[in-house]
């Protein structure tokens, strides 16, 4: 288990003001990112490596999740 006692959580500059679906990212784990609802923070956090978070933020930008 990875321990996030340590994680600065931000909330993605993405995220919407209205409605608030609001995603957080730590960064600053040595190794992992790690995400999480802010609606919702002690619920847990999906925690993936370096290499996972890049390669999704990746097909963000490509557009492969625009519906």
């Amino acid at each position: 288990m990875i321990d996030l006692s340590q994680a600065r959580w931000r909330k993605s500059s993405r995220s919407g003001q209205s409605n608030g679906a609001c995603v957080e990212i730590a960064a600053n784990l040595p190794g992992v990112v790690a995400v999480r609802d802010s609606k919702a923070p002690l619920a847990g956090a999906h925690v993936v490596s370096r290499g996972a978070f890049a390669a999704f933020l990746d097909d963000v930008k490509a557009g492969r999740y625009d519906w």
